[in-house]
């Protein structure tokens, strides 16, 4: 075990992990990221990010996530570039394990984020970030003009697609049904955009395309027959699935998995434990809001630490103005 106990142990190495540890590092929290062995999160798919403020010019998304982990460390944050193997918030300092070493902190913040659910299918993985994607919004602008696929049949699928046709001159919907699991709403609103195609019943058997998407494999599946389409992209929807394993058994979480917060901030159900990101958030997903919450869990982890001391701090005052332009 290690005897040093960490003002906050940040688990997950994603933009709301590393957004945390910058803030916490420049409070002198001493941060420790927990970063797992994937870290970077889903941005280390993403070929370009042209959403991001401060990036004119666009940025590769692991590029970008190299850059904001570089920016944490020069602060002071320390890495561990592993993945947790177990918590226990039962009692405080809290524990966290990696294998057979232990981690000892005053507070957590977990930031585990979110894993878009794939097909599984053949060329999906390959041409992942090449007109592969499971973000419209992150990457419906690299494909105008184009023939885009959605793979799903859920709100979520049709409202990719809606938000697509201000793209593609044509999205087609592809679900392996003939009766849709989304709203109503979404289904009529989708069969009066003159843009969106409902093709059912087939799924996606194969992408096609070498360097870049170039077509479709579809299977009927009431008869089994194959047929190949031409599609500028493919955007998989059929849900995200939180990182929530090693939690749900000590924090509170909805039906889905994700960790519930308090309203309006990052605290979770158990005094000291604040969760950011994806983890938490299963309606926005963005890189920009995960890096927001992972600034407010930063803070309120500081209000916990310095409210937990006896003491206010200058994190508990009213930040004067010009703390406030100091802290943006």
């Amino acid at each position: 075990m290690n005897d040093d106990v960490r003002d906050v142990i940040i688990v997950g190495g994603g933009p709301a992990g590393y957004t945390a540890a910058l803030y916490a590092a420049r409070a002198n929290l001493r941060p420790l990221v927990i970063e797992g062995f994937n870290w970077g999160g889903q941005l280390m798919i993403t070929s370009d990010v042209e959403n991001y403020p401060g990036y004119p010019d666009g940025v590769i998304g692991p590029e970008m996530m190299a850059e904001f982990r570089r920016q944490a460390e020069r602060f002071g944050t320390d890495f561990v570039t592993d993945d947790v193997t177990e918590v226990d918030f039962s009692e405080r300092p809290f524990r966290l394990t990696v294998d057979k070493d232990v981690y000892l902190a005053r507070s957590v913040i977990v930031a585990t984020g979110a894993s878009a659910r794939w097909l599984g299918i053949e060329g999906e993985q390959r041409l992942q970030g090449r007109g592969v994607s499971a973000c419209a919004t992150c990457d419906g602008a690299f494909f105008r003009d184009k023939h885009i696929f959605v793979a799903g049949g859920g709100d979520s699928a049709f409202e990719e697609a809606l938000f697509l046709t201000r793209f593609g001159y044509k999205v087609t919907i592809v679900h392996r049904r003939n009766e849709f699991r989304a709203s109503q709403i979404m289904v009529d609103r989708a069969r009066e955009n003159e843009k969106i195609e409902l093709l059912t019943p087939f799924v996606v058997e194969e992408v096609l395309g070498e360097a870049s998407i170039s077509g479709l494999r579809l299977r009927n599946t009431e008869t089994d027959e194959l047929q190949d389409v031409e599609a500028g992209a493919l955007f998989v929807a059929i849900g995200h699935d939180p990182n929530t394993t090693l939690f749900v058994d000590q924090l509170d979480h909805d039906g889905a998995g994700y960790l519930v917060t308090r309203p309006g901030a990052t605290e979770t159900n158990v005094p000291g434990v604040f969760a950011a990101g994806d983890v938490q958030d299963h309606v926005y997903r963005q890189a920009i809001t995960a890096a927001g919450s992972g600034c407010m869990a930063a803070l309120d982890a500081e209000r916990f630490l310095a409210a937990d001391e006896g003491h206010t701090g200058t994190a508990l005052t009213a930040p004067r103005p010009e703390a406030e332009s100091a802290q943006v």
